[in-house]
């Protein structure tokens, strides 16, 4: 139950990614706001969907990794990499908000010179962001973290999955780069592949693992029962990722599978969905008996 209970976004390390993480958060919730106010599509290349969810999932990403970070040794070039890329989030979401309020794609666009520099400096900086977040990655799996043996795992895990994400996502624009020069939909795989369900369905990863860590913790589960748990949660993330990559590379839409792929699917969330029920119980369980046994 201490998991979450130290300061650590007063950690040097934590400090920039933490709190320009909460401005991208509020930036996209400032945007949502916007949305509901003034309406709009939300699909399409022009919309709010993009600050909104950008904003919210950049800030989430930037959060969680400042809280990886002060679980890690220093590192003498630790505030150089924590800060450059706590930036490199925002600004790149800001181009996105400035592409949204100019009433032009932020995404593929290349119809100005304006546009096309926009859109490569987006690139830019988002591949020095993955940069860094494998070389946090990387020490996850090399150095030890001051967490128990069940958050481990899911730190391990989630930012494994963050790491492909955005891997995927640098593919993605290659990819889409180059449809355009051929005249095609950019994003778009095949007839109708969604390149973004693979890229987007598990980079959360290192936000719901941990919290099933800590939920497990929190319902007093034994530490073999809360390292099952994680790793089978884990796992069935991993089963999420493998359905979004082939549906997508078989060229179809994000639920149009055939019978034996959609079972990856039907399994991947059944098991999800149980092992919330189970942690949710447990700790309903643990908090009735505190109430009972107050002593």
């Amino acid at each position: 139950m201490n998991q979450f209970n130290t300061a650590w976004w007063k950690n040097k390390q934590s400090k920039s990614l933490t709190y320009l993480g909460a401005i991208l958060v509020a930036s996209g919730i400032i945007h949502l706001g916007i949305y509901f106010l003034y309406g709009g599509p939300w699909e399409g290349e022009v919309s709010w969907r993009k600050p909104i969810l950008f904003g919210i999932s950049a800030g989430l990403t930037s959060i969680s990794m400042g809280w990886v970070w002060a679980s890690l040794s220093r590192w003498k070039y630790d505030g150089f990499l924590s800060l450059t890329a706590a930036w490199a989030l925002l600004i790149e979401v800001g181009l996105i908000d400035l592409q949204q309020w100019r009433g032009v794609a932020s995404h593929f666009n290349r119809s100005t010179l304006i546009d096309s520099t926009i859109y490569n400096l987006m690139g830019l900086l988002i591949l020095w962001v993955t940069g860094v977040i494998i070389f946090l990655t990387v020490r996850s799996f090399t150095e030890p973290i001051s967490q128990p043996i069940p958050m481990v795992i899911a730190i391990q895990y989630g930012l494994l999955y963050l790491t492909i994400s955005c891997l995927l996502g640098i593919v993605i624009n290659i990819n889409g780069d180059l449809r355009m020069q051929h005249g095609l939909p950019p994003a778009q795989f095949g007839v109708a592949g969604v390149p973004k369900f693979p890229h987007g369905v598990v980079i959360h990863a290192l936000q719901w693992l941990p919290l099933f860590s800590w939920g497990a913790a929190w319902a007093h589960f034994s530490k073999t029962s809360q390292r099952r748990l994680i790793l089978l949660a884990s796992r069935a993330s991993g089963l999420l990722l493998i359905y979004a990559s082939i549906v997508t590379l078989l060229g179809r839409a994000r639920f149009d599978a055939p019978p034996f792929l959609a079972g990856i699917l039907y399994v991947a969330v059944a098991s999800l969905l149980s092992l919330s029920t189970v942690v949710i119980l447990g700790i309903a369980k643990h908090i009735l008996a505190t109430r009972q046994n107050p002593t």
